[in-house]
């Protein structure tokens, strides 16, 4: 499938994960993609290098997304390498786990800061270049609406204030013909959250297919929005977890 050839995606937090998926993924579709990487410069550039290898065309940018500058730079720099942008992916981001009554407001400031403050930023600055009919595709997550354990209060307040800019925004780019929309992960197995970990059984216990996602099926879904089938698809929430938000 090449149906998004000529096409120019710019995913944050691109170097691992669900990031360097969809990275892939839009690439093998035939985009040409720019990730962000904050501190993992060898696992940007091996994203860049697979790419590459695979016949596609990638470029690493890093930017970390606490930084304003640092993101507005990034954009800027797409748009100035491939002379446009069509595809935005809001993919970086922070889990922070811990007590209520423990979290601090250093933790507090750096969610916001990664998980909401940055695809804001990112946001504005790309819809100066997004062209007619683009696509904005932020990665929320299934704790956005509703919260099975305790300890992850913060990492969901930031993830449910993702889906108010989410479909305020769609609002706002609709008359541009620009889609936005929010994909929301369950349980996918990357290193953050590995599906042999000390915690995967519980997590499997609470879906209706108890099965991890791969990180590739979250791309497929990223794609598939990104693409033509999509066109008409904004201000949704996208909810992929195996049936645990069911």
């Amino acid at each position: 499938m090449s149906d998004l050839n000529g096409k120019v995606a710019l995913v944050t937090g691109g170097s691992r994960g669900i990031g360097a998926a969809i990275a892939r993924r839009l690439a093998a579709d035939g985009a040409a993609v720019a990730i962000t990487y904050a501190s993992r410069e060898d696992d940007a550039f091996q994203v860049v290098s697979d790419i590459e290898a695979s016949g596609g065309n990638a470029i690493a940018i890093q930017a970390d997304s606490r930084n304003q500058q640092a993101i507005e730079r990034a954009v800027e720099s797409v748009v100035e390498s491939y002379s446009g942008l069509d595809i935005l992916v809001n993919n970086a981001g922070v889990f922070v786990v811990g007590d209520f009554m423990e979290f601090s407001l250093d933790e507090l400031d750096d969610s916001l800061a990664i998980n909401l403050r940055a695809p804001f930023i990112a946001m504005q600055v790309a819809g100066k270049h997004l062209r007619e009919g683009g696509r904005i595709i932020n990665i929320g997550s299934n704790l956005a609406s509703r919260v099975p354990w305790p300890g992850i209060s913060l990492y969901a307040m930031t993830k449910s204030g993702l889906v108010g800019l989410t479909k305020g925004a769609a609002r706002d780019f609709g008359t541009r013909g620009i889609t936005v929309n929010v994909v929301h992960p369950g349980s996918t197995d990357t290193d953050m959250n590995p599906a042999g970990g000390d915690h995967s059984d519980m997590q499997r216990g609470a879906m209706a297919i108890p099965r991890y996602n791969e990180a590739s099926d979250v791309a497929g879904l990223v794609r598939w929005l990104a693409g033509p089938e999509g066109r008409s698809v904004t201000g949704a929430e996208l909810t992929i977890d195996g049936g645990s938000n069911a």
